[in-house]
């Protein structure tokens, strides 16, 4: 019987694709918009996804900072974090132009700054500026605001953590170095941190990326490594601040599977509950 019921199936198929069905239906993703602030009377651009059915509890929030050189559109086409966790708002900052510090030394490239006091502070006011607008308009969960980057925009998150700690609940660098954090390495609060890095880096070297991974162990007290799939190491913390270093073979790119596990990562550490 069944054998008989097969070649009536395949006739049939074409007209059921015909009449539009295509299996089940996945609720669709809003897609980045462009969202505009002002800060100190200059107009600061990026995209926003805003989600669809925001927790009843607040949205949570993920701040995602692109490469020197790069654009607000491409960190958004790289990470796409509003595909990998829409329950979240997620905002794509784009940077002015900024002087680099291992390229574009002219600063005729979009950027951020690299330590506290640079540019007026202007990035570090960007970011005051989207979450204080973001609680005007919106509901979010203050326990869930996190900040992820790559490169110049993963340095950025770092300096983030230095000057901004008390705000966020993780973070998620990939490609950097953490320059910012020995100054204000006395006043760092342990905050988890997820660091992707590539062996093969030849712009922010691996063993560079090294230190700062230790370095940020040393702060969050994180002990020896246990596996954390797929291909991370997960270093357990006694104050709730692990650290995972996801260590790929390749270069300074953000491979496919970062942002994957970046979603992951941020959604598994808010900021712990009060008193």
């Amino acid at each position: 019987m069944v054998a008989l019921l097969r070649p009536v199936l395949w006739l049939r198929l074409p007209l059921i694709l015909a009449a539009g069905w295509v299996g089940p239906r996945v609720a669709a993703v809003p897609e980045p918009a462009p969202v505009t602030w002002t800060v100190d009377g200059v107009a600061r651009e990026g995209l926003q996804v805003l989600p669809e059915n925001p927790p009843s509890t607040g949205a949570p929030v993920v701040l995602v900072f692109h490469g020197h050189g790069g654009t607000a559109r491409n960190a958004a086409r790289s990470f796409a974090l509003h595909r990998h966790w829409p329950d979240a708002i997620i905002v794509y900052p784009q940077g002015l132009n900024t002087p680099g510090r291992l390229t574009d030394p002219e600063g005729r490239r979009p950027g951020w700054q690299h330590a506290a006091g640079e540019q007026g502070d202007r990035d570090l006011k960007l970011v005051d500026e989207i979450l204080a607008r973001l609680r005007r308009e919106r509901r979010i969960d203050e326990r869930r605001i996190h900040a992820t980057g790559h490169s110049n925009g993963g340095g950025f998150t770092y300096l983030l953590w230095a000057q901004r700690g008390a705000v966020f609940a993780s973070f998620a660098p990939s490609a950097a170095g953490g320059a910012a954090l020995p100054a204000a390495r006395d006043r760092l609060e342990p905050r988890p941190v997820l660091h992707v890095a590539g062996r093969a880096d030849a712009l922010v070297s691996f063993a560079a990326q090294e230190r700062t991974i230790a370095r940020v162990r040393e702060v969050n007290r994180a002990g020896p490594g246990e596996p954390w799939p797929p291909g991370g190491t997960y270093h357990p913390s006694p104050v709730g601040a692990p650290v995972v270093a996801f260590v790929h073979e390749g270069g300074h790119a953000l491979p496919a599977a970062a942002p994957a596990l970046i979603a992951r990562f941020l959604r598994e550490h808010p900021r712990p509950q009060g008193p």
